[in-house]
């Protein structure tokens, strides 16, 4: 949204609950404020889990013309309602303003639904920025956390595990809304002029992490891990406008190479653009120009103690988060104690024969792993031991992003904000023209 790393942000420590005031500082500049300027109409439709607890912190002050959605990081898919800590309430807003006509309607059909009324309503003499956050396939509430329509999941009669068939039809769900998304692009006329990136923000949560099904097998780690399994991120780009397309990229990029590579396709100046951590990637991704990112810092938490980083192909990782709960290998069901390596196919994960000490040759709370990832992607090697000069160096590049790192913005809960109080809704409760 900033093209800006959370360590300098304030947003590195785990994420915003809805209890927290606190959010996005308001002094970032998101890519739909940059777009104004270049006279773009922009429109949110999703999640924004970016905060609320002010209403200046809320899509329509942070840049966008539209939202259609809801402020936090879950909720119910049909009720849209959301236990955070011990306060339960609804969370559904319209343009700053609790939207009710959406109860008992699936989360993935109605926002498909505002894509396609913009996008046919849209005067095509006027550029268009749509941020489209999918809650699809985030688990919902513990009570009922994988939800779809019986249509969906009634397409997969064969996968006998209850809740992985649940997945599959919140996926299936997905599916159809870009495919009828990407149809109304051609059917409006705006297609051949237009850029749809689609990618994640995270790794996926197996085996009931999270209370989820996803599988990032034979990757290492889930969600909210260090391990590839959790900072991998699948995607594509898909455009008329690719110079080259239909074809499988392994450049190293980054969430924060969206903003200046949206920026520049928008027609603004990138070199106008401070203090950003990304780079503009167009030529890499329509080209296949070689990637200008050599390095990602996948993140530094002062308070979990744990950080890791690449550099080329090496990555190293240090400290761990859930007492190492997830550091293992899971497919969706459960961990998994073997890897037989598949044919070598593009685009698939393929890593060397898994030795019997993978579980037990790296302990990153008591030293840095080094892991070659080009070479073993599922991080079975720690390779620290006999690269200590590698270790070295790119302990030596943590610490020069420390140097750079702001605060954690995190607060502490504010029984406030408590949709009691609020008509049962979760909406902004702190005035910010008001002296605290």
């Amino acid at each position: 949204m900033t093209g800006r790393h959370p360590i300098h942000t304030g947003m590195q420590v785990d994420v915003i609950v809805g209890d927290t005031p606190y959010g996005l500082p308001l002094n970032e500049t998101t890519i739909a404020q940059r777009l104004k300027p270049l006279g773009y109409q922009t429109h949110c439709i999703g999640k924004w889990h970016l905060g609320f607890f002010a209403k200046e912190y809320t899509p329509t002050e942070r840049g966008f013309d539209t939202h259609f959605g809801y402020y936090m990081g879950k909720e119910d898919y049909f009720e849209h309602t959301t236990l955070e800590d011990k306060y339960w309430g609804f969370d559904f807003h319209k343009n700053g303003e609790v939207y009710k006509p959406v109860f008992g309607q699936y989360s993935t059909e109605i926002f498909t639904s505002e894509a396609q009324r913009i996008l046919q309503q849209h005067d095509p003499s006027q550029p268009l920025f749509m941020y489209f956050a999918h809650q699809a396939v985030h688990s919902a509430d513990p009570d009922q956390p994988l939800q779809a329509p019986a249509k969906y999941v009634q397409r997969f009669p064969t996968i006998e595990n209850e809740d992985r068939r649940m997945f599959a039809a919140m996926v299936s769900a997905m599916d159809d809304s870009i495919g009828n998304l990407t149809q109304t692009l051609i059917d409006t006329g705006l297609y051949n002029n237009t850029v749809i990136f689609f990618t994640t923000d995270n790794g996926g949560p197996p085996a009931s992490f999270d209370y989820n099904y996803a599988n990032n097998w034979p990757l290492r780690g889930t969600k909210n891990t260090m391990w590839e399994g959790g900072v991998r991120g699948t995607g594509f780009v898909h455009s008329p406008l690719l110079e080259k397309p239909k074809r499988i990229s392994e450049d190293m990029l980054h969430v924060c190479d969206w903003f200046p590579t949206m920026y520049r396709l928008a027609g603004g100046n990138v070199s106008e653009l401070t203090n950003l951590d990304g780079y503009d990637v167009w030529d890499t991704l329509s080209k296949g120009v070689t990637s200008p990112r050599k390095e990602i810092l996948h993140n530094i938490d002062p308070i979990g103690n744990f950080s890791a980083l690449r550099r080329g192909d090496y990555k190293i990782v240090i400290g761990n988060d859930y007492k190492g709960k997830w550091d293992g290998w899971f497919n969706a069901i459960g961990p998994v104690d073997d890897y037989n390596p598949p044919p070598l196919k593009p685009g698939r994960v393929s890593c060397p024969p898994r030795p019997a000490n993978a579980t037990t040759n790296c302990k990153p709370t008591e030293k840095p792993c080094l892991f070659n990832i080009r070479n073993d992607p599922c991080e079975f090697y720690n390779i620290a031991p006999w690269n200590q000069d590698i270790v070295k160096e790119l302990k030596a590049r943590i610490e020069a992003w420390n140097a750079t790192a702001v605060p954690p913005g995190n607060k502490p809960a504010d029984p406030k904000c408590d949709p009691k109080l609020h008509g049962g809704n979760w909406v902004p409760w702190v005035n910010l023209t008001t002296p605290q």
